[in-house]
């Protein structure tokens, strides 16, 4: 990454690492989407095995207090938010490779999104997850999933308040393929 950026990545803020069940090796970090010339590149997986596949991806929708009622109490006008993001939530997931240039097309076996309302903050905490059997992850694919819900439910809220704010998009697990299981602290 230093040829590319002129500089090593740093450290994660988040605090992520790999699973201690997956030992790390010394080897050297590498752009996979990018060539040696640093030009972008869609990855070919043709040599890789089949796994199943797994991710967890989450995000939080902090609506405030006014909307956070609205949508507890089913009285947002264009309909009930919740059950609308958990379908474009799922469509998200299934769109993933019309949307991010250098995803492939995966066959998904299975979306799951969950929508729930969080009183603490006032928020909406999102959930997906993404499963396949096949050559490459479904990491984007769970990341779409609970950014596109998130989307829905601004859209959704945004007549009621432009104070919305979603935050938190992150991937909470991932298992399956060469570089094994890996999961947030």
């Amino acid at each position: 990454m230093e040829s590319i950026f002129g500089e090593p990545p740093s450290s994660s803020p988040l605090g992520s690492s790999p699973s201690p069940q997956q030992p790390v090796e010394d080897s050297p970090l590498v752009l996979t989407h990018t060539d040696s010339s640093g030009q972008a590149n869609m990855v070919d997986v043709s040599p890789k095995e089949d796994s199943k596949r797994v991710a967890i991806a989450s995000c939080r929708v902090l609506l405030g207090q006014k909307v956070f009622n609205l949508v507890a109490s089913n009285e947002i006008s264009k309909g009930d938010v919740l059950t609308v993001a958990k379908i474009a939530g799922i469509t998200g997931a299934k769109q993933t490779s019309n949307l991010i240039p250098l995803c492939h097309n995966i066959n998904l076996s299975h979306v799951r999104v969950d929508l729930t309302l969080n009183e603490e903050d006032s928020s909406v905490v999102i959930e997906g997850e993404a499963t396949t059997s096949g050559k490459t992850g479904v990491e984007m694919e769970a990341l779409s999933a609970v950014a596109i819900a998130g989307l829905t439910v601004y859209d959704m809220c945004k007549a009621a308040s432009k104070d919305i704010c979603i935050t938190d998009v992150c991937l909470q697990h991932k298992s399956g393929g060469k570089s094994g299981s890996w999961a947030r602290n």
